[in-house]
């Protein structure tokens, strides 16, 4: 089932917040983007940031688990969310 980009945005949010509250993961996610705290906030609302919150968080199968069953969603929402947002879209090479 496709998500709306709205929809997945609330995902996103979700998964972003499961993170922001993580300790041990959060300064991982930091450092490899380079955000700082002042851009969590300010990029939140931001569709293709949300979308590099998702590619994060889908780049481990065990913090997928984890964000999912904190947040009280399917293990597969993320990774449908994601298709949902920019910077995701199939690339036809034909």
């Amino acid at each position: 089932m496709t998500l709306t980009q709205e929809s997945a945005e609330t995902v996103a949010l979700n998964c972003l917040a499961w993170l922001a509250g993580n300790e041990e993961l959060l300064p991982v996610f930091m450092g490899a983007t380079g955000v700082s705290q002042q851009d969590l906030r300010e990029n939140a609302q931001d569709p293709a940031f949300l979308g590099s919150v998702l590619d994060f968080i889908l780049m481990d199968d065990a913090w997928v688990i984890d964000c999912c069953a904190a947040q009280g969603m399917e293990n597969d929402l993320p990774l449908r969310a994601r298709a949902a947002l920019p910077g995701c879209e199939q690339v036809n090479w034909t």
